[in-house]
């Protein structure tokens, strides 16, 4: 489970940038919050679920979850990690490590949790932008 501050931000990233599709969604008005399970083709007993917790009274206040350090990470598979990469950079997110290895790279989600993204098989061949591109900020 993922806590989430923008669910719509949190879906575009997770949905539309990584490839999961939306499982099933459970509103829950009693407690004040969303449930929404993604899943991926390949693992389909596996699933991420992002929990929103609607604002109070005061539409402003929002928990502030922090960096998501104490997390860890999620890691995920992907065809092509350069396409993955592109795909993400387009819909401005920052790519903390790039794929230099062809192997492996680190982005992070909306609410800061690092996600590993891992190219299925053998690493691609070493290409540009990504061979020489350096790290940006943590991950």
């Amino acid at each position: 489970m993922i806590r989430v501050s923008d669910l719509n931000a949190a879906l575009r990233f997770f949905r539309d940038g990584l490839g999961l599709r939306e499982v099933r969604r459970r509103e829950v008005p009693q407690g004040r919050f969303t449930l929404v399970f993604l899943g991926a083709d390949e693992t389909p007993d596996a699933e991420i679920e992002l929990t929103y917790n609607w604002p109070g009274p005061d539409a402003g206040a929002r928990e502030d979850y922090g960096s998501a350090r104490n997390f860890g990470h999620l890691a995920f598979r992907v065809d092509d990690i350069y396409a993955t990469c592109a795909r993400l950079q387009s819909m401005g997110v920052i790519i903390n490590r790039p794929p230099r290895d062809g192997h492996m790279a680190f982005v992070r989600s909306p609410d800061l949790i690092s996600i590993e993204l891992l190219q299925k098989g053998d690493a691609l061949p070493p290409a540009e932008p990504w061979a020489s591109m350096p790290n940006t900020g943590t991950w």
